[in-house]
């Protein structure tokens, strides 16, 4: 998906994003729904937040936040 303007499938990069998205939002909610809008889908888990790609729900990997 893309991150940063590139499409990208490197988790570190959407690491990189994912992290800097967050830090302009109020709530996860919040960070989830604009996340939803890029492409990605975060589900929290015991092990953190899982990152997949939409539409097809694939696995890219997990955050520990």
């Amino acid at each position: 998906m893309f991150a940063d303007d590139k499409l990208t499938d490197d988790l570190t990069e959407v690491r990189a994003f994912l992290l800097a998205e967050r830090e302009k939002v109020l709530s996860e909610t919040e960070w989830r729904f604009r996340m939803r809008g890029y492409g990605y889908n975060l589900r929290r888990t015991d092990a953190g937040i899982e990152v997949s790609r939409l539409p097809r729900n694939e696995l890219l990997g997990t955050l520990s936040i």
